[in-house]
């Protein structure tokens, strides 16, 4: 059965924090891309404020999920010949492979008494005004019909949950979320392209016929689409700035949106905590 759809949900004002911070981070490693949406969710407790970051990867790395069981399907010597790095998230989620995409993370105060599903659908409708300002046709899938999807089984992008948003009947922005305290962590690719493909390389069996039995669905990607819409492809700005812009449109009079300042207690937050997603033990603890 194809999921529900919605073309415009509605971001309750009550959710959102009034004051708000924008960042665009350079390409850098998964660990610190990581770690630093981990000192920001820090900062939005002590804060107060939410910070809307874009960012990208140096290297193309496979990130897990928290929970995510991948011993059985991928190891350090598979990650590393397929040429990848490979990062477990500090969110749930799945396997999925940071290439070519607009990664977004979304760091915000959140009282212990909201649902983290009401910030869950506050930021995707974020994410779908900014996909709509730039002319593409994204939708969500409504919750009635998205599957409760397990830590454990199909890469991320083969099957839409609750909230996602989808291109064409296909997947095309994964998200995966945290809540730590009085703090919510929202952070997900928004794909140029379609590389999911790729984390077959990098799986420990790699047999034709097991492969082709793994061989996920075709995800969404901008520029697919964009190519058959005969339209240019939004860049890495394009993306973030319509994100930006959208933001703004939602906080509006009520409050307020500005560049993050640079910050040494951030900084020395993010750094404590590369060490420790960088460890074995962490990445390879299930």
């Amino acid at each position: 059965m194809s999921p529900n759809i919605r073309h415009g949900p509605t971001v309750p004002a009550e959710i959102l924090p009034a004051a708000w911070r924008t960042l665009r981070s350079a390409a850098d490693s998964g660990t610190a891309n990581m770690a630093l949406d981990l000192a920001l969710l820090a900062r939005a407790q002590a804060s107060g404020e939410g910070v809307w970051r874009c960012y990208t990867w140096r290297r193309p790395t496979i990130s897990f999920g928290r929970n995510e069981r991948v011993r059985d399907r991928f190891d350090a010597d598979s990650v590393q010949r397929a040429g990848y790095d490979a990062v477990r998230r500090p969110t749930g989620g799945r396997a999925l492979l940071h290439a070519r995409e607009v990664t977004y993370s979304v760091t915000m105060p959140l009282a212990r008494s909201v649902p983290w599903q009401l910030a869950y659908e506050a930021v995707n409708a974020i994410l779908l005004s900014a996909l709509h300002t730039i002319g593409v046709p994204a939708s969500t899938v409504d919750a009635h019909a998205a599957e409760t999807l397990q830590p454990d089984g199909p890469l991320c992008f083969d099957q839409p949950a609750f909230g996602e948003i989808l291109l064409a009947g296909a997947k095309l922005v994964g998200s995966a979320v945290w809540r730590e305290g009085d703090a919510y962590l929202q952070h997900g690719s928004i794909l140029l392209h379609d590389d999911q493909a790729g984390l077959l390389d990098a799986m420990v069996a790699t047999e034709p016929t097991q492969r082709a039995l793994r061989a996920p669905p075709a995800a969404a990607g901008l520029a697919a689409w964009s190519r058959s819409a005969g339209r240019s492809c939004p860049d890495f700005d394009g993306v973030a700035d319509a994100l930006e812009h959208a933001l703004g449109r939602n906080v509006g009079a009520r409050g307020s949106v500005a560049p993050l300042p640079r910050d040494a207690s951030v900084q020395a937050s993010a750094t404590r905590e590369e060490r420790r997603l960088s460890q074995a033990s962490w990445l390879w603890r299930r």
